[in-house]
Protein backbone atom coordinates (compact mmCIF):
# COMPACT_ATOMS: atom_id res chain seq x y z
CA UNK A 1 0.00 0.00 0.00
CA UNK A 2 1.01 3.31 -1.05
CA UNK A 3 1.07 6.53 1.87
CA UNK A 4 1.15 9.83 1.22
CA UNK A 5 2.50 12.86 3.97
CA UNK A 6 -0.76 14.26 5.31
CA UNK A 7 1.60 16.32 8.00
CA UNK A 8 4.70 17.34 9.80
CA UNK A 9 5.58 17.58 13.74
CA UNK A 10 8.50 19.01 15.46
CA UNK A 11 7.48 16.90 18.62
CA UNK A 12 6.13 13.40 19.01
CA UNK A 13 3.01 14.24 21.62
CA UNK A 14 1.11 16.12 19.14
CA UNK A 15 2.14 13.83 16.40
CA UNK A 16 0.40 11.03 18.35
CA UNK A 17 -2.38 12.71 19.64
CA UNK A 18 -3.07 13.60 15.91
CA UNK A 19 -2.66 9.82 15.10
CA UNK A 20 -4.27 8.43 17.53
CA UNK A 21 -7.54 10.21 16.63
CA UNK A 22 -7.00 9.32 12.65
CA UNK A 23 -6.58 5.98 13.70
CA UNK A 24 -10.08 5.89 16.26
CA UNK A 25 -11.70 7.41 12.82
CA UNK A 26 -10.24 4.20 11.07
CA UNK A 27 -7.78 6.01 8.62
CA UNK A 28 -4.39 3.82 8.39
CA UNK A 29 -1.60 5.64 8.74
CA UNK A 30 1.89 5.89 10.23
CA UNK A 31 4.88 8.17 11.83
CA UNK A 32 7.58 8.24 9.75
CA UNK A 33 11.02 9.77 11.50
CA UNK A 34 9.49 9.83 14.79
CA UNK A 35 12.37 7.80 16.56
CA UNK A 36 14.95 10.02 14.74
CA UNK A 37 13.66 13.38 15.96
CA UNK A 38 12.25 11.68 19.37
CA UNK A 39 15.74 10.82 20.40
CA UNK A 40 18.10 13.63 18.61
CA UNK A 41 15.55 16.32 18.59
CA UNK A 42 18.50 18.77 16.97
CA UNK A 43 17.92 16.25 13.65
CA UNK A 44 14.54 17.49 13.15
CA UNK A 45 15.09 19.62 10.41
CA UNK A 46 17.13 17.92 8.91
CA UNK A 47 15.05 14.40 8.21
CA UNK A 48 11.68 17.02 8.00
CA UNK A 49 10.23 16.33 11.78
CA UNK A 50 8.05 13.64 12.44
CA UNK A 51 6.00 12.98 9.45
CA UNK A 52 2.23 11.43 9.86
CA UNK A 53 2.22 9.03 6.43
CA UNK A 54 -1.42 8.16 5.22
CA UNK A 55 -2.26 5.24 3.37
CA UNK A 56 -3.47 7.02 -0.45
CA UNK A 57 -7.42 5.52 -0.14
CA UNK A 58 -7.61 7.24 2.94
CA UNK A 59 -6.16 10.80 2.49
CA UNK A 60 -8.81 12.74 1.67
CA UNK A 61 -10.95 11.76 4.73
CA UNK A 62 -7.86 12.40 6.88
CA UNK A 63 -6.89 15.99 5.56
CA UNK A 64 -10.58 16.85 6.28
CA UNK A 65 -10.12 15.37 9.77
CA UNK A 66 -7.21 17.11 10.00
CA UNK A 67 -8.77 21.21 9.11
CA UNK A 68 -11.11 19.83 11.72
CA UNK A 69 -8.98 18.92 14.27
CA UNK A 70 -6.90 22.10 13.72
CA UNK A 71 -9.79 24.44 13.28
CA UNK A 72 -10.87 22.92 16.79
CA UNK A 73 -7.93 23.27 18.41
CA UNK A 74 -7.72 27.29 17.59
CA UNK A 75 -11.78 27.73 18.51
CA UNK A 76 -10.07 26.66 22.04
CA UNK A 77 -7.18 29.33 22.10
CA UNK A 78 -7.49 32.96 22.10
CA UNK A 79 -5.23 36.35 22.86
CA UNK A 80 -5.25 37.73 26.39
CA UNK A 81 -5.41 41.47 23.94
CA UNK A 82 -6.94 41.25 21.79
CA UNK A 83 -9.10 38.21 21.95
CA UNK A 84 -8.26 36.82 18.76
CA UNK A 85 -8.07 32.59 17.63
CA UNK A 86 -5.31 33.78 15.14
CA UNK A 87 -2.76 32.18 17.52
CA UNK A 88 0.45 30.29 17.56
CA UNK A 89 2.62 28.17 19.48
CA UNK A 90 6.16 29.62 18.31
CA UNK A 91 10.17 29.51 19.14
CA UNK A 92 11.31 32.94 19.56
CA UNK A 93 14.96 34.40 20.78
CA UNK A 94 13.63 37.75 21.45
CA UNK A 95 14.40 37.54 25.42
CA UNK A 96 17.21 39.42 26.89
CA UNK A 97 17.96 36.29 28.74
CA UNK A 98 18.18 34.57 26.03
CA UNK A 99 20.71 37.11 24.19
CA UNK A 100 23.07 37.42 27.09
CA UNK A 101 23.41 33.61 27.36
CA UNK A 102 24.36 33.64 23.29
CA UNK A 103 26.97 36.00 24.12
CA UNK A 104 28.56 34.43 27.51
CA UNK A 105 28.25 30.92 25.27
CA UNK A 106 29.86 33.02 22.60
CA UNK A 107 33.34 33.79 24.74
CA UNK A 108 33.08 30.75 26.52
CA UNK A 109 33.10 28.43 23.58
CA UNK A 110 29.42 27.50 23.00
CA UNK A 111 27.35 29.07 20.26
CA UNK A 112 24.07 27.82 20.39
CA UNK A 113 21.41 30.88 20.94
CA UNK A 114 18.98 29.86 23.41
CA UNK A 115 15.19 29.91 22.06
CA UNK A 116 11.45 30.09 23.87
CA UNK A 117 8.58 28.59 23.48
CA UNK A 118 5.76 31.18 23.54
CA UNK A 119 2.22 31.53 22.05
CA UNK A 120 2.29 34.52 19.06
CA UNK A 121 -0.86 36.06 18.30
CA UNK A 122 -1.04 37.31 14.15
CA UNK A 123 -3.57 40.03 14.48
CA UNK A 124 -2.22 42.42 17.26
CA UNK A 125 1.53 40.97 17.65
CA UNK A 126 1.20 40.18 21.39
CA UNK A 127 3.43 36.93 22.68
CA UNK A 128 2.38 35.44 25.77
CA UNK A 129 3.25 32.18 27.12
CA UNK A 130 -0.35 31.11 28.78
CA UNK A 131 -3.18 30.67 26.24
CA UNK A 132 -6.78 31.35 27.79
CA UNK A 133 -9.56 28.88 27.24
CA UNK A 134 -12.82 28.85 28.69
CA UNK A 135 -11.37 25.98 30.98
CA UNK A 136 -8.06 28.01 31.35
CA UNK A 137 -9.30 32.15 31.76
CA UNK A 138 -6.44 34.24 32.18
CA UNK A 139 -6.01 37.02 33.90
CA UNK A 140 -5.21 40.42 31.68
Amino acid sequence: MNYTLLCTFDNYIPAHITLGRLEEEGINCWLQDENTVTVTPMFSNAVGGIKLMVAEPHYPRAAELLKEFTAEQKKNMACPQCGSTNVEFISTPRKASNWIGAVFGFLFGDYALAVDKVYHCFNCGNEFENVQTDENPVNS
